[in-house]
């Protein structure tokens, strides 16, 4: 059966501002109490998503998280209307009030890990939400990502949505930002590639000092096990510390995979050569690794313009395009050595640039605005159909964004009582648009 991989990106939520919240993400520590433009953040990230539709790939969206997060802000003590918990939370504990109107959970590719059908031993896709426990501004939002995954994969038949790991650094869990899955086709077995940052239960393996490991084995081999994988078909691999020192603080910003391809910095894993070894056996065939010289490219170009984070996709009968932020085009190094790539014996054959400036800010490019699903063709039928990309919801989201998205929005805004209002009709409207039912903790 035909089978497709699926974008589902998330929409850049009302609340998108520059916190500094990541420590750890260079870029988001950067541009911190930056004045942002939610309405131009989010209409980037739609462009993006009818460009790659136009292309021939299949597009999803993902609602953002419910932001100002009061729920939280009353867990924590401050009580009362709405006014007057915002009120209370920016007086007593302004960060607090930061963390919780994070536009974080646009970084899609945080939200989960999927394991396709093909792959899993009871024969549905397999989600499981992310815990994100290492920030706490990430680690509220799996609740309402496992509402969101299920009111889209609805049928028990073809889809098991679990629910997060432990809320404990033991099983520290980033979801798809360092996991890949290889395959020479998509609706065939594939190899599913495990990411982690350092062995929890292991104080004596090697471990970055500067910045933290956030994911760790015991939640990758924990997600392997609830999705039913095989023992020879998955890879598990260590992230070299000293690029997570330098502030890789995910996988995705330091390799990128599709298909039967693995695109990544000379720096990215420890013990390289036994992974790329196992991964070559366990895939089998022929398989292209395709490596980032550290004299072409630095580690802190790759940080800086985010090559990695871009999306790797195959186009229908036309190989692969890396999908890649504007930064790329900007960054002379990284411009040669992506000319240089492209003619090159492999399947990376051309490069697209995206403005997501919004986003890069915050420290997130296009491999981080998206959830890849695998799914085959009675699988996508079972989709919610009111989230896959059309004309018409294209059109419909950005007139929702026009009407109820502020063009601006600094450090201060996040203390106005309105921005509660403004968030919560934007979002009820979002899940009538996207027929979600009652996913939000204000709607149940």
């Amino acid at each position: 059966m035909t089978a497709f991989e699926v974008n589902f990106d998330g929409l850049v939520g009302p609340t998108h501002n520059y916190g500094g919240l990541s420590y750890g993400n260079v870029a988001s520590f950067k541009h911190t109490q930056n004045v942002s433009r939610p309405r131009e953040a989010v209409k980037q990230g739609l462009v993006k998503m009818k460009a790659l539709n136009e292309m021939g790939l299949k597009q999803g969206v993902l609602p953002p998280q419910e932001r100002p997060d009061l729920q939280t802000l009353c867990r924590l003590g401050f009580s009362g209307s709405d006014q007057e918990v915002i009120y209370q939370a920016n007086r007593q504990a302004p960060h607090i009030l930061r963390a919780c109107c994070s536009g974080a959970a646009m970084w899609t590719a945080n939200a989960a890990t999927v394991s396709p059908s093909a792959d899993t031993k009871d024969g549905r896709v397999h989600f499981t939400p992310a815990n994100l426990v290492n920030k706490f501004h990430r680690s509220t939002e799996h609740p309402t990502t496992r509402r969101a995954l299920q009111a889209i994969f609805r049928d028990p038949k073809h889809f098991q949505v679990h629910e997060a790991l432990p809320s404990v650094d033991h099983f520290g869990d980033e979801g798809a930002a360092n996991h890949t899955r290889f395959c020479h086709e998509y609706g065939k077995e594939g190899v599913e590639f495990f990411v982690f940052g350092k062995y929890a239960f292991d104080a004596e393996q090697v471990a970055p000092k500067k910045y933290p490991a956030r994911h760790t084995y015991e939640a990758s081999a924990a997600v392997a096990r609830l999705h039913g994988l095989s023992s020879d078909k998955v890879v598990f691999a260590q992230q070299n510390p000293a690029v997570i020192d330098a502030g890789v603080f995910h996988n995705d910003v330091i390799a990128v995979g599709n298909g039967n391809v693995l695109f990544y910095h000379e720096k990215a894993f420890l013990d390289q050569q036994r992974v790329f070894a196992e991964l070559q056996e366990k895939l089998g065939g022929e398989f292209h690794f395709v490596e980032a010289p550290d004299s072409a490219v630095s580690v802190k170009d790759a940080v800086g313009s985010y090559l990695f984070n871009s999306q790797l996709v195959s186009i229908p009968n036309q190989g692969m395009k890396l999908i890649a932020p504007e930064e790329c085009n900007r960054n002379p190094a990284v411009k040669q050595y992506l000319e240089e790539l492209v003619t090159q014996d492999h399947p990376i054959k051309e490069v697209a640039f995206f403005d997501l400036r919004q986003s890069m800010k915050n420290g997130g490019g296009p491999a981080c605005l998206r959830l890849r699903v695998v799914l085959n063709e009675q699988e996508l039928q079972r989709v919610n159909p009111a989230v896959l990309y059309t004309p018409q919801l294209f059109e419909s989201l950005n007139l929702w964004a026009d009407k109820r998205y502020r063009e601006e929005l600094s450090e201060a805004d996040l203390a106005d009582p309105q921005l509660v209002v403004e968030s919560r009709t934007a979002l009820d409207e979002l899940t009538q648009i996207l027929e979600l039912g009652s996913i939000y903790p204000f709607q149940l």
